[in-house]
């Protein structure tokens, strides 16, 4: 019986068809940014590294400032966690974000719940401290844990768009502790990037 292709051939059309699935198409993501709960953009073709789209709706309170913002964008799947997000230093000083990742072109473009924090005491106490120009800080006093923030966690990054150091000390949702290295945190004009966590 005889071969239907020819050795060479199969192989070259092989090689072909692994160049062509290894290239794949970009990734398109609405990107935007803004007050409240949500913003709109435009479809952007994404960087060929990021293979996810990410919707983030975040709530912050700094010195009794609260403030909403919203992200959308591109980002890579490895730095990219679908859940909830929090971190209280005090009650004047307190961060909590919802954040979606998907696989496929537009899919951050839905809203998404806005993130809503638990204010009731559950007993947990935390060294906390929050500085800026540095990966450390020294706690100088104790962060009341409130609803599911059930870890005392330590936190440093970069803040865009200036790329300033900062860490952070206090109280965490579990989730905190499994933070992505590279995840990002929209807050007002700002974009903490979170490089490093650990948990007690």
């Amino acid at each position: 019986m005889k071969p239907s292709m020819k050795p060479e051939t199969f192989l070259l059309a092989s090689a072909l068809l692994c160049t062509l699935l290894g290239l794949g198409y970009p990734l398109s993501c609405e990107v935007c940014v803004g007050d409240g709960p949500s913003c709109t953009g435009k479809l952007q073709t994404c960087a060929p590294d990021e293979d996810s789209c990410v919707v983030v709706v975040t709530e912050t309170n700094r010195k009794a400032s609260l403030a909403v913002t919203s992200y959308k964008g591109c980002a890579k799947s490895s730095e990219c966690d679908s859940g909830l997000f929090g971190i209280t230093v005090n009650p004047e000083n307190y961060m909590g974000s919802r954040r979606r990742c998907c696989q496929k072109d537009g899919c951050n473009q839905d809203p998404l719940p806005a993130f809503v924090r638990n204010h009731t005491e559950n007993g947990l106490r935390c060294p906390s401290c929050i500085a800026a120009f540095t990966e450390t800080c020294t706690a100088s006093e104790e962060a009341l844990c409130v609803g599911e923030e059930t870890r005392c966690v330590t936190l440093s990054g970069l803040v865009q768009p200036a790329g300033v150091k900062f860490a952070v000390r206090g109280c965490g949702m579990e989730t905190a502790c499994h933070t992505k290295p590279g995840t990002l945190v929209p807050s007002g004009a700002r974009l903490f990037t979170i490089k490093k966590t650990s948990c007690l």
